[in-house]
Parts: C-alpha cells; structure tokens; sequence
C-alpha cells in the first residue's frame, strides 16, 4: 500500500495513508438512485424518432411532410431529407446545450441534488406540454423544455455519482448512468412499437409515458444525499464529514475531507465565471479541457446515430418484414443494455483505455461490412437481401452496438467527470455536455441529408472516425482506472505528452492515496 506524505519547507514528512474505503450498502443504494437520470435522457433520445413517423403526428403538426412522404419518388436514401421535420428532433439538443450552462452555475451554488431536481421539474413540465399539444407551438415548447432537463441532467449525475463513489468502484458506479440510458432506450423503442399501433392518439402516449422516468428522478434526487465535494463549496464542513463517514464506511475520513476543503479554498476566492476562464486558459487543465470536449465529440462522430436511426431499414433487408421496428428495438437495444451493464464488472480491472481501444475496433470494422453490403446490394430501391449477407448485416449491426456499450457510450461521460479538478468540475462537465450537445444537434440536424449525400459511404465515413479516436486514446488519453478524484492532476504530470503542456504541479498540497485493491 502506497504511503501519502506533506511537503512542507522541501522536506518529505511521512503521513499514515487513512483506511480504505469501504464499498458499503448505502453508497451503491445511493447511485443506483441518482443514476436514474439517464433513463429520461435515453427514453427521449428514442422518443422523437418513433413518433416522427407516426401518420397521425405528422399530419397533426407537419402535413407537408406527410404529402411529401407519401408522394416521394426519391430512393431509400432520401426519403426522409427534410431540414424542418429534422429540426423538431435535433431541437431537444439545442436547449441541452444551452441549458447546461445555468446548471453549472445552479450545482456550484445550491448543489448536484437541486441541480437534479430541477432536471426532474423540467422532465414533468415539458412532459405534459408536449403530451397535451394542440400546436407546433405548444410541441416544440415541451420538446425544448425536455432538452433543458437534459442539460442539467447530463450536468449534474455523472458529476455526482463521480464524486460520491469510492475509487476502487467509482468507474462501475458511474456507469449506472449510462446503463439506465440503455434501458430508456430500450423502453423508448418499445413504447414507439406499440403506441404506433394506437390511433389516432399514440403519439401523445409515447410522450406522456416520459412522466414516469420525470417523476422518478424527481423523487429520487429527494431522499438522496449531498456530495461532499458540494456541500463543502458551500462551506458545509460538518454535513460533509458525516456524509463521507457514511459513504465510506468509516469514521477516518479527516484526510480526505482536508484535501476536499482543501481545493475548495483556492476556489472560492475567485467569482463564478473564473472557473471558466481557469478552464480555457490556465495552462495546468490544457489536458483536462482537451479530454473533457473531445470525448463527447467523439462519441457524436462515432456512428452510433447511424446505426440507430437506420436500424429498422436494416433489420426489414434481412427479411424481418413489418415487425422490424420492434426485432430492432429489442435486438439492439438488448445489446446496448448487456454491453453497457457488463461493463460495470471490467472498467475498475482493465481500466478505461483498454475497453476504449476494444470499442473502436469493433465499431470500425463493423461499419466497414456494414456499407460494403450497402455498396454491393442497395442501389436506391428496396429489396431482400440474400441470406449470408442479412446474416452478416444483422451481426454486424449487433457488434457495433456492443462496441459503443463497451466504450464510448458510457466512457465519454465517465472520463471527464472524474478527470476534471474540483476547482473547475462544475464549468467543465458544462463544457463537455455542451460539446455533446452541439455536435448531437449537428449530426441530427444534417445526418439525412448526410445519408442521402453520401449512401453507403456514410458508414465508411463514421468507420474512419474510429480510426482517428484509437489514435486519440493512444497517445493522449490518461488512464484514469482506481485514482482518487484529488490525485488526478498528477496524471498529466506522469503522461509523456501532457507533462510538457500542463507544467509543474499548482500547489504542493497534501498527496493521499485510496486503497488500490481491485473490487471483489
């Protein structure tokens, strides 16, 4: 076991490293609770698709894309190539990033718990908004409204489920955000199935099921705890200490808690918006800052929108017929819940990067056969593909959602929710959800004129993104695996490239090590 030491005057001062943590009942009680967040996110990253194509729904707000649909003669391709009607999902996206910006000033001042809250209040009332429409007005007013909820969302969860967790298990612990997004997918894609068959109303149920993840987060962020990183930036000191004795298990957490007050100290002498500035321009967090919008981009560009808008045109050319909206809802959306879920056992024991690099080969070359049966089988009409290749399609649609489940998926909001120092967390994770965002809202907004542009080279373009995103994680990508969130900045010291951009150390504060022992 590592030992932790002071430095004062130049001279080393040997400490006792404080007890490890323990892995007790109420913290994983705890996360499991916050980390519902990520099922409204998932559900409504589905929702819009599903009823986007709903007859009665298109001529309730945009008949013109209705006649167009119908009356079209353009290829598969193209069919759906509409600027307006693609606005309406891609308008989710716009709020978010937008939003995401008053939720870090709301965490910094009242906390991660009302910063979820308030995602939540936002859930319920766009919600009901947007179920009880009459108008376009009224529809995109709640769409907009659940884009807000999800920029406080994203701001607040990864960021408190990072900071409450202990490091031996905070990797697996974070990813409960990312397996209740899989399952809001999951359900989104089924709900869509069904409430397509219900007329002329079932548009309104798949919006109005949205409630019942809204009121669960609402609910939740109630009876959870404050972070102590949080309560100490608001100079809670005691509720602090008695919140991190009861997460970690023992009454030995005076160390811990100096290194938090610690940090929080150096921050609170500077006004809100400094921690931006502090963000973008102090050389020690270039590393962080590059890591904390990369990612997120990363994930954009990774091809994961292709493969699920397009999901269901795949499924019916390997002969599923009418019933591939639901084959596809179940069959990736299964895949998406078992690879995101199985990754809480390996993230804490291979560690962030392998699982990365693991990711990117199977998204590459699944994408690769993907378009080359594409190229080869489909020139603009629809027809059954021969057996081999639906076979092939079907697998390679299922390896690809692994890839992202393994990886990308719940790694880019993982990595830079504990990469970041507590000094700049709150701007950071801002910027890295508005980065998600604004790339989100491109790639949804241009990804089917992309489609009816490019064809098939469509998945040979987001192929060669995992290319560039291996690189990425080769050469520039600490890993984070079992390092407290107060020992990060000593990774960028330790990175051949980083050491020589980040510069020394800020400040010799007091270095604690946790218990390195893997999870048993």
């Amino acid at each position: 076991m590592a030992v932790g030491s002071v430095v004062e005057a130049n001279k080393a001062v040997p400490l006792p490293p404080p007890p490890p943590a323990q892995i007790t009942a109420y913290v994983v009680y705890t996360c499991i609770m916050a980390g519902s967040g990520g099922l409204m996110y998932g559900y409504d990253l589905v929702i819009a698709g599903g009823i986007s194509i709903m007859d009665d729904f298109l001529l309730k707000f945009y008949p013109n894309v209705y006649i167009h649909k119908k009356n079209a003669q353009e290829d598969n391709y193209c069919r759906y190539n509409n600027q307006v009607f693609q606005l309406f999902s891609s308008s989710l996206y716009l709020a978010a990033l937008i939003a995401t910006f008053f939720a870090s000033v709301v965490s910094k001042k009242l906390g991660r718990r009302a910063t979820m809250l308030g995602a939540g209040m936002f859930f319920i009332v766009g919600t009901v908004i947007g179920t009880a429409a009459e108008n376009l007005a009224m529809i995109i007013t709640g769409r907009a409204l659940l884009g807000c909820g999800i920029g406080f969302a994203n701001q607040a969860v990864p960021v408190y489920l990072s900071e409450i967790a202990p490091p031996r298990i905070r990797g697996g612990l974070n990813i409960l955000f990312g397996v209740y997004l899989t399952i809001g997918i999951l359900s989104g894609n089924i709900v869509n199935y069904f409430a397509a068959k219900v007329h002329p109303w079932g548009w309104r149920l798949s919006l109005g099921i949205a409630g019942i993840p809204a009121l669960l987060l609402t609910l939740c962020s109630l009876v959870i705890v404050e972070t102590p990183s949080s309560l100490i930036e608001r100079g809670k000191h005691e509720q602090a200490r008695d919140v991190l004795r009861r997460i970690r298990g023992t009454t030995e957490v005076l160390a811990e808690l100096d290194e938090l007050i610690e940090t929080s100290r150096r921050d609170s002498r500077r006004p809100s918006w400094e921690s931006f500035r502090e963000f973008f321009c102090e050389r020690r967090h270039r590393g962080e800052m590059v890591v904390a919008c990369m990612l997120p981009f990363f994930q954009q560009v990774a091809g994961n929108d292709a493969i699920l808008f397009y999901g269901t045109f795949l499924f019916k050319l390997a002969g599923f017929g009418d019933q591939a909206s639901l084959y596809s809802a179940i069959i990736t959306g299964a895949c998406a819940f078992l690879s995101c879920s199985s990754t809480i056992l390996f993230i804490d024991r291979l560690g962030r990067r392998p699982l990365l690099l693991i990711g990117c080969a199977l998204m590459a070359s699944s994408l690769v056969v993907v378009g080359s049966i594409f190229a080869a089988t489909l020139q603009g009409d629809v027809r059954k593909l021969p057996l081999a290749e639906s076979v092939t399609e079907v697998v390679m649609v299922c390896i690809f959602v692994i890839g992202f489940g393994v990886s990308l998926g719940p790694l880019a909001w993982l990595i830079p929710s504990e990469i970041l120092s507590q000094e700049v967390r709150s701007a950071g994770q801002s910027i890295a959800v508005f980065v998600n965002m604004l790339f989100k809202f491109i790639i949804a907004q241009t990804f089917l004129s992309m489609l009816c542009a490019f064809k098939f080279g469509i998945f040979f373009f987001f192929a060669g993104w995992s290319f560039v995103i291996a690189t990425f994680i080769i050469l520039l990508l600490p890993e984070t695996k079992q390092v407290p969130l107060h020992k990060m900045e000593t990774l960028w010291q330790d990175h051949w490239f980083w050491k020589q951009i980040v510069g020394p150390p800020s400040s010799p504060n007091p270095v604690y090590y946790s218990d390195p022992s893997p999870m048993l």
